[in-house]
């Protein structure tokens, strides 16, 4: 009896530690994006013919981050504001230059656009990808570079896990109508750093209600929720926090009354039509759902371009006029000279500190 428990206790040690493992397995699987995607390699002609510029900025937590800056475009049915602009943030795996490239030039007829690689991606710094909970810090960063440069409003526009940051951020950093939480109080008097931007408004197109919808494709579906879990645990041990604290399930709600559009396909192989109409449902009055008949995961510009071009650019539109009306007059204390591009890995670029100010390498 005794060597028969001894082998029950031991077998089930063997089982855990199998389960340890491979919750492992999952979580080096979900926080080791691949930095670039094969078909970038292609799209040199096309990034050189949208032009704009190639910069560095920093994360809040100090990491550099590469990142492009498209100046807006004459539309003949809107008026541009310099003061304005329009975040990019693209999904797990691979830069912005793909984002850039399919969604840039209809966006800058409406604001210049700001299409930032994550850490871990691109030619951002290394570090692990954790669906948004650290990748919120990318976009403080970003925001604070806007700041800088004068920028008062901004709309984000995010897919897949650049939507869930998008949401996310909204919910960990505010809006911006409120004073930073984070402010440094032992700042020098004399340092004066930009106004944060105002977020008035964010697309969020594909994104997954829970994170173990990003599983969904790449397992069996009876083992698509006790893997997720296996392999969340497993993150939050290693990261010191869960991502599954900021998804988008648990944080919609929270955006509101900043307006949100979410978008989904319906023929999205990740996330049933199910779970897209459950996120949409329990957002707040702010917010509109457009679910896309015949669109992939992330695809719903290539089965629907000229219609998702005119919604997506209408909604962030009367954002931008809605916040022009209610702050009319709104000016940064000052500008940072224009934006330099950055061709030359050792040439000396201007940058953020974590703390909101300039500082050169």
């Amino acid at each position: 009896m005794i060597r028969r428990a001894g082998l029950v206790l031991g077998g089930a040690a063997m089982s855990a530690l199998g389960l340890r493992a491979l919750g492992g397995r999952v979580a080096d699987r979900m926080m080791a994006a691949p930095r670039t995607t094969p078909e970038e390699a292609r799209l040199g002609p096309e990034l050189d013919a949208l032009g704009g510029e190639v910069l560095r900025l920093r994360s809040r937590d100090g990491l550099r981050l590469s990142a492009r800056w498209l100046p807006s475009e004459f539309a003949s049915d809107w008026t541009t504001d310099p003061h304005e602009a329009i975040l990019l943030l693209h999904g797990w795996t691979g830069s912005i230059a793909p984002d850039i490239v399919e969604y840039g030039s209809f966006l800058r007829r409406t604001a210049g656009v700001l299409g930032l690689d994550f850490r871990g991606h691109g030619d951002s710094d290394d570090s692990p990808t954790t669906m948004g909970l650290r990748e919120v810090d990318d976009v403080g960063g970003a925001l604070a570079w806007l700041g800088e440069r004068g920028v008062t409003r901004v709309a984000v526009f995010g897919t897949s896990m650049g939507g869930i940051t998008a949401l996310a951020a909204v919910t960990v950093l505010g809006d911006g109508s409120m004073p930073s939480a984070d402010a440094d109080p032992s700042a020098p008097a004399a340092v004066l750093a930009a106004p944060r931007p105002l977020i008035v408004g964010v697309v969020a197109d594909s994104v997954f209600p829970e994170l173990g919808y990003a599983l969904a494709d790449r397992f069996p579906p009876w083992l698509r929720r006790p893997l997720a879990s296996l392999g969340f645990d497993e993150v939050a041990r290693r990261l010191g926090g869960d991502p599954r604290d900021t998804e988008p399930i648990r944080v919609v709600r929270l955006v509101d009354p900043v307006p949100l559009l979410l978008i989904h396909g319906d023929a999205d192989p990740r996330i049933p039509v199910r779970a897209a109409r459950a996120l949409a449902a329990a957002a707040g009055p702010s917010s509109d759902h457009w679910l896309v008949p015949g669109a992939a995961h992330a695809g719903a510009h290539r089965a629907e371009p000229d219609t998702y071009e005119g919604r997506v650019s209408g909604f962030l539109r009367r954002a931008l006029a809605d916040a022009r009306e209610a702050a009319p007059i709104i000016a940064a204390s000052s500008v940072v000279p224009a934006i330099r591009s950055v061709a030359d890995p050792d040439d000396p670029v201007t940058e953020l500190a974590p703390s909101g100010r300039l500082e050169r390498d």
